[in-house]
């Protein structure tokens, strides 16, 4: 019977296949590195300075965290790999749960819903203190923990062209919800039942759109096209999206706060991060701002088109933390 550093190897081998050859190869190697007949469960924790596995969701600004976080630990003695692009919550929250990642980038809001649906905690502070007995309900039989959340925060927002805005006089969504029927929403397919989508914006707002178009691109080019084309007239973009600026668009005030807070945390197994890599994201946590984000997924994104791995490097040197 396999002992649990060949049960890890060999599922991270797997995650590596999902995601790329070359990721594989190296977790692959990784395991065969290893010596299971003298590793015990505990001494395969990374609590004794083991490697660790950071993931990342199919979006840019997740790749650029996963990146800045594997960078930090790497640099600070604790060795660390990225298994980037791995798909939607669902998917990498199982990787963390069955020990194929360690680490994941998350947006505390977002992280909450997902553990627990009915939770109603809106501000940083109290989705922060209600993440932990949230995850341990849905994840009994695993650790799974948040550690400090960062000030940069990237959150789902309601955004229209200066036109619309113009046309219907629009500052807040409380004014769109005046011509809400004439309006089409562009969104990711989840927008329809998440409670801060449809849901909210009806409960909150009493806005109905008179259309739904489901984008699946996290707000990118395809939402940004349809929206300048006028194929939709709002948007859910992220907060830390450059388009907004870049094409003059505009967010809508949110005074009922449908939208909660969203501050970026690292997510991890604290069976297998230990205190010395706990410590790190920490630290990178108390310097990662909201301006931080809005130019790193500049570089990455805009017409530089930086490598994620290449500006974290820079940003992290920046910051001290390069070693």
């Amino acid at each position: 019977m396999k002992n649990l550093s060949a049960q890890r190897a060999g599922r991270r081998a797997l995650m590596g296949l999902a995601g790329g050859l070359t990721a594989a190869l190296a977790l692959t190697a990784c395991g065969a590195n290893s010596d299971p007949q003298g590793e015990s469960e505990d001494t395969a924790s990374a609590s004794a300075g083991g490697a660790v596995v950071v993931g990342s969701a199919d979006f840019p600004e997740s790749q650029i965290i996963a990146e800045i976080y594997a960078g930090a630990l790497n640099a600070a003695g604790v060795e660390a790999t990225t298994q980037l692009n791995i798909g939607s919550r669902e998917i990498y929250y199982t990787a963390l749960e069955d020990g194929s990642i360690d680490i994941m980038p998350e947006y505390g809001g977002n992280l909450l819903l997902f553990a627990d649906p009915a939770a109603t905690a809106e501000s940083a502070e109290d989705i922060a203190a209600a993440l932990p007995d949230a995850l341990t309900a849905k994840s009994p039989d695993v650790k799974l923990g948040v550690l400090e959340p960062s000030e940069a925060e990237d959150k789902d927002a309601l955004v229209v062209t200066a036109a619309t805005a113009e046309k219907y006089d629009l500052t807040s969504i409380a004014d769109l919800a005046e011509v809400c029927g004439e309006i089409t929403i562009g969104a990711p397919s989840t927008f329809q039942e998440r409670a801060y989508g449809l849901p909210g914006l009806k409960a909150k707002y009493n806005c109905e759109p008179g259309g739904f178009e489901a984008i699946n691109d996290g707000g990118g080019d395809i939402t940004l096209k349809a929206l300048l084309d006028d194929t939709v007239q709002a948007a859910d973009i992220y907060t830390t999206t450059p388009s907004i600026a870049d094409n003059d668009l505009v967010v809508l005030e949110d005074p009922e706060d449908n939208f909660i807070a969203q501050q970026v945390l690292p997510l991890i197994n604290t069976d297998t991060v230990g205190d010395e890599a706990q410590t790190v994201l920490n630290e990178v946590s108390a310097q990662l701002t909201t301006e931080d984000l809005l130019a790193l997924n500049r570089e990455v994104s805009g017409d530089e088109k930086r490598n994620p791995a290449d500006a974290a490097a820079d940003w992290l040197a920046d910051k001290g933390l390069a070693g």
